[in-house]
């Protein structure tokens, strides 16, 4: 018996199809796993200011 994929149910047969789509699932986690994004370097400190509205620079807050 060939070795089941990560994620299948032990002891239970799998048809093609089911072996081939959990292959495919474990291929996008470890893609998404490597394609991680590095942390922004010499970005704002503290929330993103996109996201609460509010830019700061030497201690002058800008709304948008």
């Amino acid at each position: 018996m060939a070795s089941l994929p990560p994620n299948a149910a032990p002891g239970k047969p799998l048809s093609p199809a089911a072996r081939r789509a959990l292959e495919e699932a474990q291929a996008r986690r470890l893609a998404t796993e490597a394609a991680a994004l590095t942390p922004e370097q010499g970005g704002p400190k503290g929330p993103e200011p996109t996201r609460f509205g509010d830019w700061e620079r030497k201690g002058i807050a800008v709304d948008f």
